[in-house]
């Protein structure tokens, strides 16, 4: 057992014997917050390391940035169905069960619910295909998928937000319950700040089969935002999140600006009454009629401007 995965039944230990405690849940979804916001900045921090300049640096705005769910809100479709569809088709394993993990996706997409039966079975289903494997195979495969499937399955208009985001001089973050290695390819590819997504433990380069914490999801992507935002920070009332899907509004209760794309029926009705911006790429007519929200339009240009004024302040 890794140090991650020790320190994980300590703390399940110490609930049992607490009951006044967090729960069981609410623990593993701080662990992998923890965790997802510990990868996300350590594959962040290797991408500065090998990246080529790219020209005059946008001014930063150092306190505010977005964070983009990526399932049916960036990408069309689950990111995880397109990556396996890429992994059957090199045979790494049987097509029934590509059917099985498109199967539980389209339920999921049907009642805007996630089956706590279909989510431990497709996590141990996920978890016995990359066990022993090495890390960097998993990344590299995400690599070729990615050029082959996904890269034609990007929302337009999700991307031109997000490089609203980048034009103001903010971080911009994918967070997401798809293996982090794999979510940082689809962010590296985009030219985003980097990605939070769930850490499977590894040792030595090469994966143990056990998740850190659980699958990042619902109350992990919210501590896995509010984790990353203390250690580079971030004021959250200054950041914008974005998401599809109900199962992410503690994600989105968490910043200031939330905004729903291409929204589940439950985010649609809450989005309405909390006054949250609304996009749904899906038919192009509010993104054709008014193209980039107003509020958030606004927000960013603020942020470049004060960017600036710092920047001439330093010269």
């Amino acid at each position: 057992m890794g140090p991650l995965g020790q320190g994980l039944q300590d703390q399940l230990a110490r609930i049992s014997r607490s009951p006044f405690g967090p729960s069981e849940e609410e623990v593993r979804a701080n662990l992998a917050g923890e965790a997802s916001a510990d990868a996300a900045l350590s594959l962040h921090e290797s991408e500065l390391a090998t990246a080529e300049p790219m020209g005059p640096e946008v001014p930063r705005d150092l306190t505010a940035a977005a964070f983009f769910d990526v399932d049916n809100t960036m990408v069309q479709g689950a990111s995880i169905v397109h990556f396996a569809r890429g992994l059957a088709a090199r045979k790494y394993f049987k097509t029934s069960d590509l059917v099985d993990v498109a199967w539980k996706q389209v339920k999921f997409r049907v009642t805007g619910k996630e089956s706590s039966t279909d989510m431990a079975s497709g996590k141990e289903k996920a978890l016995s295909f990359i066990a022993g494997r090495p890390t960097s195979e998993l990344a590299a495969l995400g690599e070729e998928i990615y050029d082959e499937i996904i890269a034609d399955k990007i929302w337009p208009g999700t991307r031109a937000l997000a490089q609203m985001h980048l034009d103001a001089g903010q971080q911009v973050w994918l967070v997401t319950a798809t293996p982090v290695e794999l979510a940082q390819v689809i962010a590296k590819r985009l030219g985003l700040t980097g990605a939070l997504g769930t850490v499977a433990e590894s040792v030595d380069g090469k994966f143990t089969g056990r998740l850190v914490g659980d699958i990042l999801h619902g109350l992990g992507k919210a501590h896995a935002v509010r984790t990353l935002a203390i250690r580079e920070g971030l004021n959250l009332k200054r950041c914008t999140a974005y998401s599809d899907s109900h199962n992410d509004v503690p994600m989105l209760s968490l910043v200031g600006t939330a905004v729903a794309i291409n929204p589940d029926s439950d985010l649609r009705e809450l989005a309405k009454n909390r006054g949250w911006e609304i996009r749904d790429f899906r038919t192009g007519r509010k993104a054709a009629k008014i193209g980039v929200p107003t509020a958030l339009a606004l927000g960013a240009a603020g942020g470049a401007v004060a960017a600036a004024v710092t920047r001439r302040r330093d010269h």
